[in-house]
């Protein structure tokens, strides 16, 4: 069997917000028709994701994000990854943010049916882990519309 080697992971991350990130890039995907998160800064304390949208959301839509991600979160889906060839990835995932020098073999991270994707961070093995999202503050500028967030214990 051919060894699969991943390239270096250079973060160290919570694995609560960073399987929430998942989420919430599924949620808005969903809920606004829009791509995963053009940037993310995931930290224990407080996390930010930023979305390309063509508007501001509304103070409903965002209680809305709210509602969905903590219905999803309390559904206690299970984390779990497989394996699968980047040429066989390409025709599935979007693999635009993969480092030029990423493995042949990639790690594809399912929560539920809910989202894949592929993802060498560190994830929760079930989202009854994660607690409960809370949206903290959000702003909208030049098209992106940035959210601030966190989970709670």
């Amino acid at each position: 069997m051919e060894e699969i080697v991943f390239n270096a992971h250079n973060k160290q991350e919570n694995p609560q917000n960073h399987t929430t990130e998942h989420l919430l890039n599924q949620t808005m995907i969903r809920l606004f028709n829009c791509g995963r998160a053009v940037s993310a800064h995931i930290e224990t304390k407080k996390s930010k994701c930023d979305y390309a949208l063509p508007q501001e959301p509304t103070a409903e839509e965002i209680a809305n994000i709210e509602n969905k991600m903590n219905e999803v979160i309390a559904q206690g889906l299970p984390v779990y990854s497989d394996y699968i060839k980047k040429e066989e990835a390409k025709a599935i995932y979007n693999l635009s943010k993969l480092p030029d020098d990423a493995s042949d073999t990639l790690k594809i991270v399912h929560i539920g049916d809910y989202d894949a994707c592929p993802c060498i961070g560190i994830h929760v093995e079930n989202t009854s882990e994660i607690g409960t999202f809370k949206i903290l503050s959000s702003s909208y500028e030049n098209g992106i519309w940035r959210v601030r967030w966190k989970t709670v214990r």
